[in-house]
């Protein structure tokens, strides 16, 4: 059973690498989804610019002092499906399953505003 995690894993980051299309689509709807909640973001997966790297959505939220940001990424799940990560945490940072953009979105203000306001929370 042990030889069957690694194979896995292997298998998921060859989906995701493949399924670059489907991590844009997924991304785009989410930064829609961002935008309506105020938030600003940068799209860090033009083809032509950085074809090699996993695609990217930084997404920012501005203070008066301050702004801070959270980049999220996209990455196969086992079954078939795809979810919403935050980068910097790797598969740790599991925000919501990519069908669910409007939950997804949640977690990221949710994220967001902890950055912002950590002694709130």
């Amino acid at each position: 059973m042990g030889s069957l995690r690694p194979l896995n894993a292997r298998l998921l980051r060859w989906r995701t690498r493949l399924g670059r299309a489907t991590a844009i689509r997924n991304l785009d709807l989410l930064a829609v989804a961002v935008q309506a909640k105020s938030y600003r973001y940068v799209k860090l997966y033009q083809a032509d610019e950085l074809p090699a790297r996993p695609p990217l959505l930084w997404v920012f939220a501005f203070s008066p002092d301050d702004h801070v940001r959270v980049a999220v990424s996209v990455h196969a799940t086992q079954g078939g499906g795809w979810a919403y990560y935050d980068a910097g945490r790797g598969r740790c940072g599991y925000l919501s399953p990519c069908g669910d953009t409007k939950r997804a979105a949640a977690h990221v203000d949710a994220l967001l505003k902890h950055r912002m306001f950590p002694s709130t929370w």
